[in-house]
């Protein structure tokens, strides 16, 4: 199938400055799914993947309602570019699946499933430093695993399909609560089709001491995955959770739709981490919004490499006295990208902070985009925020644009914001290759420089194969 049959636009261009190596995630095996909605988008899909998963009647009825509102709302126009408008909803396929129940061991998993996740390196970092993995393949998950002293701490960690039904009351007091189905179109999109996801409960007090993760793996053409992931951490508890995310290059579009909703109650702590790989034929619509409570901390660390589009802004909604909330993000554009990030901040308590730290890396005529809101109200007192946004522009081409939109009322708050965009010179590269640097040698270290502060805030794997895949990827990237 061409791409026209999904798209009105020419193949996207393979991204050179894959930052967490293209290659690795580049390749794709031929599986019999067993589940299979076909194509296109109705209440007929809705009521497929409703029988299929063998859900409750309320969820069934909450999809459809989701699928009126999908369809009744326009694309976004504001936060958003025409290369929406390519999207064809009725060539995409929107739930395939091998299987309905993830396994518990390595062996259990389907011999194609396995092979994917191995070569990825799922079970090795598993063994090294993980409490716990969820593996998910096109619409549910494979694998899901947790160590046993962190389940023996009361701790939950499994896909959202077992969580609705083994913890139907706890996961339906917070589900769609932070984010109404009604926020934006791709999230009534995914309210409609969500399927796979994480659901994580940290009991009070329960301070989990290694990471959680989720693996997030498109394998199939022409498809799209609507995960869910809905974490709540209770009083003064405290967790890290990391997402990974790959797909295969195609020719064809696929799309990517994700709903990703945090509960930090009083004095709780949830560190979120994201380093999506995608191939640049992907559409990477996510909404993601975490809602902390008194002294309560949310913190999003994002890294955001390939896709043809991505349009992500994390939130956290500050809720409860003293809540502070994060975000740090680092994004990644070349040619035929558009990595469209940034944060929201929702002030609504005394005395809550607020930090963003945006940096961006534009290449070839790759354009990264930085899109801010922080909403101080008037009635509140001694709220803090500091905005930075700091662009580097590779190659005469590149493209980067910053809008803030900083609302401050009231007097006693403080409020910074301080935005850069410097290019890399050519006497700086010049420099470093008269002291045996070859051009591309040069252009990494100026990246790696560049994004060197924020990198040290992920996890050492991470951090250190992003400065290795950099050191790659920018030989030949400039001219």
């Amino acid at each position: 199938m061409a791409e026209s049959d999904i798209l009105d636009t020419p193949e996207a261009v393979e991204n050179p400055v894959a930052g967490i190596d293209q290659s690795v995630g580049n390749f794709t095996y031929d599986v019999k799914y067993d589940f299979d909605a076909g194509t296109g988008l109705s209440e007929r899909t809705i009521d497929y993947i409703s029988s299929v998963k063998k859900e409750a009647p309320w969820i069934h009825e909450f999809r459809l309602k989701a699928l009126k509102a999908f369809q009744s709302m326009p694309l976004p126009t504001h936060w958003a570019t025409k290369d929406l408008e390519n999207i064809n909803f009725d060539k995409i396929r929107y739930y395939l699946a091998s299987g309905q129940k993830p396994k518990r061991t390595w062996d259990e998993v389907p011999d194609d499933i396995k092979k994917t996740f191995e070569r990825l390196g799922i079970p090795e970092q598993e063994r090294k430093y993980l409490a716990g993995v969820e593996a998910q393949f096109d619409s549910e998950a494979a694998y899901s695993n947790i160590k046993e002293t962190v389940a023996k701490q009361g701790v939950i960690f499994m896909n959202s399909t077992q969580g609705l039904r083994e913890h139907p009351e706890l996961f339906r007091k917070w589900f769609g609560k932070v984010i109404p189905t009604s926020d934006n179109k791709f999230a009534a999109l995914n309210s409609a089709v969500f399927s796979g996801g994480s659901f994580i409960y940290v009991p009070p007090g329960v301070k989990v001491s290694h990471p959680l993760q989720a693996y997030f793996r498109i394998n199939a053409e022409n498809f799209g995955q609507f995960e869910r992931t809905l974490i709540i951490c209770d009083e003064g508890s405290e967790v890290t959770y990391m997402e990974g995310c790959t797909a295969p290059k195609f020719s064809t579009s696929t799309l990517h739709s994700a709903v990703v909703e945090l509960v930090a109650l009083k004095g709780a702590k949830i560190q979120y981490i994201t380093v999506q790989n995608w191939a640049p034929n992907v559409f990477n619509l996510v909404t993601k919004r975490g809602v902390a409570h008194e002294e309560a901390e949310i913190k999003w660390i994002d890294c955001n490499i390939g896709s043809r589009l991505t349009m992500k802004y994390p939130g956290v909604v500050l809720k409860g006295r003293k809540a502070r909330g994060e975000v740090i993000s680092i994004a990644l554009a070349n040619d035929g990208q558009h990595q469209d990030t940034g944060a929201k901040m929702i002030h609504a308590a005394d005395e809550t902070t607020s930090t963003i730290v945006s940096k961006s890396i534009s290449v070839g005529q790759g354009r990264a985009t930085y899109r801010g809101v922080v909403h101080i109200p008037k009635h509140l007192k001694g709220c803090k925020n500091n905005t930075e946004c700091d662009a580097l522009l590779i190659n005469t081409n590149s493209r980067t644009d910053t809008y803030p939109a900083i609302t401050v009322r009231g007097d006693t708050h403080a409020v910074q914001h301080e935005a850069s965009v410097s290019k890399v010179s050519e006497e700086q590269i010049f420099y470093m290759q008269q002291r045996g640097l070859t051009e591309g040698q040069a252009m990494s270290l100026s990246v790696n420089g560049f994004i060197n502060d924020l990198a040290r805030q992920f996890p050492m794997e991470y951090s250190v194969e992003l400065k290795r895949l950099i050191d790659l990827e920018m030989e030949g990237s400039v001219g």
